[in-house]
């Protein structure tokens, strides 16, 4: 997945949030996530990183629900 692919969507995995905006690896992206450094919203067992709040903090523009041009 690609930086612009992520911004696109409105939430990643956890693995692909942690490569893609902090070049984390799979287990430290988990560890990240588990200590509060990436946030993380859990749906029943599932657990997936918004994408807003950590564009906003990079001051990146997400651009998810926007028609491709």
């Amino acid at each position: 997945m690609t930086l612009e692919e992520a911004l696109a969507r409105p939430t990643v995995s956890v693995p692909d949030a942690g490569e893609i905006f902090y070049n984390l690896s799979r287990n430290a992206s988990y560890e990240a996530a588990k200590r509060g450094d990436i946030p993380t919203i859990r749906i029943g067992r599932k657990i997936v990183v918004p994408v807003a709040p950590i564009a906003e903090k990079l001051g990146l523009r997400a651009n998810f629900g926007k028609a491709a041009a």
